[in-house]
């Protein structure tokens, strides 16, 4: 089978290539990380908090930039202390789109300003919006590496806790858990994956790897230990078929791993109502 065997001599040839390992790699954390924290956000229906985060950061990173630090550490910081506020803020949010927008609108704009004071990151511009994953250099993955164990083991050691303020609130209040602690804490992880993810796709496509296969995957099973998997597995395969669709067709790898999160999404609802 001659076009079996040019398949993978391709497949091969593509891990010979450092960034294309070091893609694979960096893709492959985050979408662990971003499962696992996605989930749970999509459970506790905060889908345009982890928006609204994600906006925030970008002016953190051309912060950063601005002043000459690595721009993920200005995203992680700015992102983490957004995180705290609407953790603090607590219901005091609800109901507020319209004023999260115009926050976000805000956000974005004077992260685009600091940009003009330095049009020489035009390039770091782009990255920022809609990512740079074969621009992982080792670095840069063995940050990502101790982002992520430090956010799953934050996530590992609030899940119980974080499971039942979700599902029964009253309920977890009246047992002594803090409900306003936990979204605190837990919103600090999100910041974490956040940050990682924009790394991957960019602030503005950011939902490809946070929202859509922890959406999927609730569509598909109502329990919390396989769904958490399954978001899991649906971000890795979304992550490894948009970097091997972009080496194939250069074409960028962001746009495929947010089609093809939009595609898990539409195909879970389809095996949804086929069941």
């Amino acid at each position: 089978m001659p076009g079996m065997g040019t398949s993978m001599a391709g497949t091969g040839a593509m891990f010979e290539f450092d960034f294309m390992r070091h893609a694979f790699w960096a893709a492959s954390i985050v979408a662990i990380v971003a499962g696992c924290s996605g989930y749970f956000l999509v459970l506790r229906s905060q889908a345009f908090a982890g928006h609204a985060l994600a906006h925030v950061g970008f002016t953190g990173a051309t912060g950063a930039v601005l002043i000459g630090i690595a721009p993920l550490w200005g995203f992680l910081v700015v992102t983490a202390c957004g995180g705290v506020g609407m953790a603090l803020l607590g219901e005091r949010l609800e109901g507020r789109d319209v004023a999260i927008g115009i926050v976000l609108a805000v956000s974005l704009g004077l992260g685009l300003l600091f940009l003009h004071f330095f049009t020489s990151y035009a390039v770091q511009a782009t990255a920022l919006l809609f990512g740079n994953l074969l621009g992982v250099d080792a670095a840069t993955l063995r940050t990502l590496a101790v982002l992520a164990a430090v956010s799953l083991a934050g996530l590992a050691l609030i899940s119980r806790p974080l499971l039942f303020a979700s599902l029964q609130p009253e309920l977890a209040e009246a047992k002594g858990v803090s409900l306003r602690l936990v979204s605190v804490l837990f919103l600090l992880i999100v910041a974490v994956a956040i940050a990682e993810s924009a790394q991957i796709v960019g602030v503005l496509l950011v939902f490809a790897l946070l929202i859509a296969p922890a959406a999927a995957a609730q569509r598909l099973t109502s329990r919390v230990g396989s769904g958490v998997l399954l978001a899991v597995v649906i971000g890795l395969l979304i992550s490894w078929g948009g970097l091997a669709l972009a080496y194939y067709s250069d074409w960028p790898s962001s746009f495929w791993i947010t089609a093809l999160g939009g595609a898990a999404y539409l195909a879970s609802g389809l095996v949804r109502r086929a069941g």
